[in-house]
């Protein structure tokens, strides 16, 4: 085995060590990058290795880093991070709602749960904000399902996986960072997205139902039943249609070629602002604290972005990109295998990984391999790379169960921390296994039968 292969393994190795020990993930990706490509050049200069690791290389670094900053789809995640700010803390569209849709399905048993679930779902077509979903239901949510006695594991669970909707059903953040390493279109994936998200979601709503039929001291029925009235359908419809025309406004100007991702990430701001004042949510104190905010959020993402493009460049320059290549073409198990593997691998490393970290680091590396494979993925004769779209939707899916595995499911720590003191992390634990067992069968579904991805885009461009 060549050198450059053992400082590839030694760079992954370092750059896993680095994590362990707490420093900002950012720092651990540029800081890596920058201490190998310095030994890349010793190699070079002193033992004769050819690593293309010279000046001339750092420089393209420099130009990269450069590019990726001036990327005009990248300006739509600071402006879809304000968009779901302002409609999760500010709009009191989610307020609303829990209350219409409670007393819609107050008679149904587990229809509290069932509201959460479908306001997780609205929430997530809004915004695309997992963390603030998550605060922002268990705060509503959690004290009505425990006050009504529901089982904390019950109520926990279903928080936590109808908040994480956000990073699958677009508009996803995650989606527009997987659109620009991979140079897919923004469009193709968010369409893509759209049956497994929402078949996810029916999943999550057929599964509480079915729960709580045969376990019905976990989600009893409220003392009080309320009648559904002409009244309530109406509150009903009055609170899901000014956030359903927002979403058409954003996501029908991408899928109908009306507007760019871009452009119509700027129509969502907009929106969510107008939506804040109709309901007189909004402040100049509030505004500032979404600014400021987004910024932070913002910053957090680029700075992970800038430090992944250094480490990533790096790695192909000492030949990362052809060992994978060589890894996963010598597999004995079928094109569909390799998938399998790599996607069995991308869930393990979501124990340990951020979305981001997986996503601007693993994807890229794997992802070339995909369309050698001769999987025969259907592009209807429309979709330029259908394997590729696929793809790049079954990691999604993937990576949406990072959220709620220990011990780095950040939904987790996000809930814990809004929680009363008598929850605890293992109720959390226990209530959600059910849901990434339904997330994992939904990644199996997506695996079988890629038309749930590629048919909706091929559709919409023909």
């Amino acid at each position: 085995m060549p050198l450059t292969d053992y400082l590839v393994i030694l760079m992954f190795l370092s750059f896993v060590g680095l994590i362990m020990t707490g420093i900002p993930i950012a720092y651990c990706l540029a800081g890596t990058g920058m201490i190998f490509a310095f030994v890349g050049y010793l190699s070079d200069q002193y033992l004769g290795t050819v690593t293309g690791l010279d000046y001339n290389f750092i420089g393209i670094i420099v130009s990269r880093i450069y590019v990726t900053m001036t990327n005009w789809v990248l300006i739509a995640l600071p402006l879809f991070i304000f968009m779901g700010l302002m409609l999760v803390d500010r709009s009191g569209i989610a307020e609303n709602l829990m209350k219409s849709l409670q007393e819609l399905f107050g008679r149904v048993r587990g229809g509290l749960a069932v509201t959460v679930t479908l306001i997780g779902v609205i929430l997530a077509a809004c915004t695309g904000i997992v963390g603030a979903s998550v605060v922002l239901l268990g705060l509503l949510s959690l004290p009505i399902m425990l006050k009504q006695g529901y089982s904390k594991e019950l109520s926990l669970g279903t928080i936590a996986a109808a908040a994480t909707l956000g990073i699958l059903i677009p508009p996803s953040v995650m989606l527009v960072v997987m659109a620009d390493q991979l140079a897919l279109s923004v469009g193709d994936l968010f369409m893509g997205a759209v049956f497994p998200g929402l078949m996810l979601s029916a999943m999550y709503v057929v599964y509480l139902l079915i729960y709580c039929y045969l376990r019905p001291k976990a989600a009893p029925l409220p003392a009080e039943r309320v009648h559904i009235s002409l009244r309530t359908i109406l509150a009903v419809l009055k609170n899901i249609i000014p956030p359903a025309i927002l979403i058409v406004a954003v996501l029908g100007s991408i899928f109908f070629g009306i507007a760019t991702v871009t452009e119509a990430s700027g129509v969502g701001v907009l929106g969510s602002f107008i939506l804040a004042l109709m309901n007189r949510k909004i402040s100049f104190a509030g505004f500032k604290e979404v600014l400021y905010n987004t910024y932070n959020i913002t910053a957090y993402v680029l700075g992970i972005l800038i430090g992944a493009t250094f480490f990533a460049l790096v790695l192909r320059g000492l030949g990362g990109d052809r060992l994978i290549e060589r890894i996963l073409g010598g597999m004995p198990f079928g094109s569909y295998g390799v998938i399998i593997f790599v996607v069995f691998c991308i869930f393990f490393l979501g124990f340990f990984l951020d979305w981001i970290e997986i996503s601007l680091i693993v994807l890229p590396l794997v992802a070339p391999v995909v369309p050698k494979l001769g999987l025969g993925i259907p592009g209807f004769g429309v979709l330029d790379n259908p394997s590729l779209v696929w793809f790049a939707v079954l990691i999604a899916v993937t990576l949406q169960t990072s959220f709620l595995t220990p011990p780095v499911g950040f939904s987790l720590f996000y809930l814990k921390g809004v929680a009363p003191p008598e929850v605890t992390l293992s109720h959390i634990y226990r209530g959600v296994i059910p849901f990434i067992v339904l997330q994992v069968i939904c990644v199996i579904l997506v695996l079988l039968w890629p038309q749930l991805v590629t048919w909706l885009p091929a559709v919409t461009y023909r």
